[in-house]
């Protein structure tokens, strides 16, 4: 089993990892832990061992960026595994994988294996949460200054700081090649699993990583009183019964229009002025809780 871990992480953390290897150590399992500083060092350690159960020791960045390395090598039937010591930690809280690492260690030892879905645009660029477009980017940046200090509440202030500064964003929206909305939106976003934002969001309560489907929401909520109510009734994931609101399923969406930022599991990407993206169903496999019945 191989930890890979950010090279700059802080003390707890470090602590919190060699803890984790002595537990997985003393069930038998051998283990190697791979701080990453370089952008190959991910590289190097997967040459090394092309046989072992990969762990990303982190938050959803640090998963995506393993899952998104395997994606590139060709190597997405390997075990992936996950010990969330990130801020949001989106993934493991929609996939019900423990917050705690003494939980998640007795998981990674015994759990089964679940085979999820992966969103992919056209230069490759993977996501396995959500991709937003327009205020869920704006929101992304404005949380960052804060995480350091507010943590998961970071999320929440970063939308509230974005709502205050913009109002929308002219776009044309196709999900399977069919035009299914064109105009002023505030928020346009692909989900493949419920919960955003450190579990502060509800984006898409009827998603599931597995289901073969992407969840699309977009919300034309766009004067400063609906903003503020699409903004608490996504709390809930009622937003998507406001009549603002069009919420719908496709295998592929793709955005053009007035020049806008990607936010892309919490990492924020562009300008851009068109891009697509594309569901790839059952791509890779993770261990994780089994899917609730």
């Amino acid at each position: 089993m191989i930890l890979f871990t950010n090279a700059k992480a802080g003390t707890h953390d470090a602590q919190t990892l060699d803890r984790v290897a002595e537990l997985l150590r003393d069930a038998g399992r051998e283990v190697t832990v791979c701080p990453c500083v370089a952008p190959d060092d991910l590289d190097a350690a997967l040459d090394k061992d092309r046989e072992a159960v990969v762990v990303a020791a982190g938050g959803d960045g640090s998963i995506n960026r393993l899952v998104s390395t395997l994606h590139r090598r060709g190597e997405l039937d390997r075990t992936v595994g996950l010990l969330p010591m990130g801020t949001g930690n989106d993934l493991a809280r929609n996939l019900g994988i423990p917050l705690d690492p003494d939980a998640a260690v007795r998981l990674l030892l015994d759990g089964g294996h679940r085979e999820l879905d992966m969103i992919v645009d056209e230069d490759g660029r993977v996501t396995l949460n959500a991709v937003h477009v327009g205020i869920g980017a704006s929101a992304a940046e404005s949380a960052t200054r804060f995480k350091s200090t507010l943590k998961v509440a970071a999320f929440p202030l970063g939308a509230v700081i974005a709502g205050l500064r913009h109002s929308g964003w002219r776009q044309r929206v196709e999900a399977d090649g069919e035009l299914v909305a064109e105009g002023k939106f505030l928020m346009v976003a692909l989900s493949n699993a419920p919960g955003i934002a450190g579990g502060s969001a509800q984006l898409a309560a009827d998603a599931h990583p597995g289901d073969g489907k992407l969840e699309l929401v977009v919300s034309a909520a766009t004067g400063p009183i609906a903003r503020i109510a699409y903004a608490l009734r996504l709390r809930d994931g009622s937003h998507r019964y406001r009549d603002d609101v069009l919420h719908t399923t496709a295998r592929k969406v793709t955005i053009s229009g007035q020049e806008f930022r990607s936010n892309s599991d919490g990492e924020v990407s562009g300008p851009y002025t068109s891009r697509s993206w594309t569901l790839h169903p059952g791509a890779w496999r993770l261990i994780a809780p089994p899917k609730p019945a």
